[in-house]
């Protein structure tokens, strides 16, 4: 059905618009501490096995296009989680999730699932508006010896990642923006 990129990319934004964003009547605080009425659920829009296997696929797609091999993927729970399983199983990659706290007991890591170590690491997250806490997920598996190589997202709020990551020395290429949602970017909003 969806058998080129271009097509899985259209059928996925569709996808988001339909059953993610929301207008909301007054404006609601974002993780990155910024206001907005306008809100991204991807963990939402996602809940079908089938159009998170397509996400999955579009990010794939996304880092081919890029030129970007990758060995392990993942980033910061809860917002990476669904992709870190979703584009392993569906590419065929390691998987590993970055705890915000260790667990505090076990093993006490911050990075669960694969071995970084020597990976290159592809890092995702489902919706960005300053990158920042992306940077903490990657400074977690800098110490673990791995290195990022891409970082994606399904939609970027603002222009602000793009700088955050290539100040950073990370290439950003998100799978859409504000522009494509069809929304203000979070900080114009008047």
């Amino acid at each position: 059905m969806h058998d080129t990129p271009g097509k899985r990319r259209t059928a996925l934004l569709d996808i988001l618009k339909a059953k993610g964003l929301l207008e909301l009547a007054e404006p609601v605080k974002l993780s990155s501490g910024a206001m907005s009425r306008f809100f991204l659920d991807g963990k939402k829009a996602l809940a079908h096995g089938a159009d998170l296997a397509l996400a999955s696929q579009c990010l794939l797609d996304l880092a081919d296009a890029a030129g970007i091999e990758f060995d392990a993927v993942g980033g910061l729970t809860l917002g990476a989680d669904q992709f870190a399983h979703g584009v392993a199983v569906v590419g065929d990659k390691e998987w590993f999730v970055v705890r915000k706290q260790p667990k505090g007991r076990g093993t006490d890591n911050y990075v669960e699932g694969a071995d970084l170590a020597g990976k290159r690491v592809f890092l995702v997250d489902d919706v960005i508006t300053t990158g920042d806490s992306s940077l903490i997920a990657k400074e977690r598996i800098d110490a673990e010896g791995g290195t990022v190589v891409l970082a994606s997202t399904l939609a970027s709020r603002s222009d602000q990642p793009t700088k955050t990551f290539g100040a950073a020395g990370v290439r950003f290429e998100p799978l859409f923006t504000y522009v494509d949602l069809g929304i203000p970017a979070v900080g114009t909003e008047g």
